[in-house]
């Protein structure tokens, strides 16, 4: 990597991020294709008002995952051939980001849904705050916890040079 000019380095940030941006993109493509179905199932009718606010905060939640996923992609068709890799860069990370967050909010209500439906609320909640804990503690407190530890074989002088210019990594 220390050999990579800018423009390099700037390519191989957005195909990294483009490979996230598609494990994210299954994930939520099928989430909100089961809550588009869901109203139409029979026991949908079954539903407290609990229940279908919940199913709705989960839907819109997994809308904006979906949006927010694929803004990268619509942003770079936007600015394609106009040599503002960085800030593609930047924007898809930020767009990554949100859209991770409304697809745990997203993940966290549909289990809500689901398990309020088919148990007691108290066991909803629970269940529901322990999917939450779990999905927060894999995708922010322990990459947050991570991102200071530096490499094995990384100096603490290289370690405070990643830390300040981040765009060079």
């Amino acid at each position: 990597m220390g050999d990579e000019t800018p423009k390099q380095r700037w390519d191989r940030n957005f195909n990294d991020l483009l490979q996230e941006l598609r494990v994210a993109q299954t994930g939520v493509q099928i989430l909100f294709a089961f809550l588009l179905t869901l109203p139409f199932s029979n026991g949908f009718p079954r539903t407290t008002d609990f229940q279908r606010n919940t199913y709705l905060v989960s839907l819109l939640a997994a809308a904006g995952a979906t949006a927010l996923i694929i803004a990268p992609v619509a942003f770079h068709q936007g600015l394609f051939r106009q040599g503002r890799k960085p800030e593609l860069v930047r924007f898809g990370h930020r767009m990554a980001t949100a859209g991770l967050t409304f697809l745990l909010v997203s993940i966290v209500s549909a289990v809500l849904l689901v398990t309020d439906f088919i148990a007691s609320r108290t066991v909803a909640l629970v269940l529901s705050g322990i999917t939450a804990l779990f999905l927060l503690t894999f995708w922010a407190v322990l990459p947050w916890a991570r991102r200071d530890w530096g490499e094995p074989d990384e100096t603490e002088a290289e370690i405070t040079r990643r830390r300040e210019h981040p765009e060079e990594f």
